[in-house]
């Protein structure tokens, strides 16, 4: 057993099941989610809130079982991308601010995201097993083309809110 295919595994899972936990989460309660999403800027709020949830459940099941790993890791930075700018940039760097918390939990969801595409699946995943390596600068790169991805669909279907004064 290598030590660094062990430890990609590790992450992988991790990485995956919180990703899981949200897309189920945001597929539950579509109304609600969607409610949000316009609240915080977005265009076409349904839309976004099925493809949010079945994102996120696709990303997550990608990095679980290790399947077009490095496609998936792209979709989690692109994923984090679209939350760091829409919702929790405004509230600082330090997770525990509230009532949004702020943007390090998500930055740190990216560069995991970041780190599996450029390191691909290890040998314990599906790609591992049917000879699929997408790793190293290309994985880079496709990484890269997550958050390419994430500025797109900002740049498509989000505008920031106005900001509410203080006595709003």
């Amino acid at each position: 057993m290598d030590a660094q295919d062990l430890g990609l595994l590790i992450l992988r899972v991790a990485a995956g099941a919180v990703m899981i936990a949200h897309g189920l989460n945001h597929g539950r309660k579509l109304d609600s989610t969607a409610a949000w999403f316009e609240s915080i800027g977005f265009s076409r709020a349904r839309v976004q809130a099925i493809l949010s949830a079945a994102g996120e459940l696709a990303i997550g099941a990608g990095l679980i079982t290790g399947f077009l790993t490095t496609f998936a890791a792209a979709g989690l930075v692109a994923t984090m991308i679209v939350a760091g700018v829409s919702n929790h940039r405004k509230a600082g760097f330090f997770a525990f601010n509230r009532p949004i918390e702020g943007w390090e939990y998500v930055m740190m969801l990216g560069v995991v995201g970041l780190t599996i595409a450029t390191l691909g699946a290890g040998e314990y995943s599906i790609d591992g097993a049917i000879g699929l390596n997408v790793s190293g600068w290309p994985g880079f790169i496709i990484g890269l083309a997550g958050f390419g991805a994430g500025i797109t669909q900002l740049a498509l279907f989000w505008s920031a809110p106005p900001e509410k004064e203080p006595n709003e």
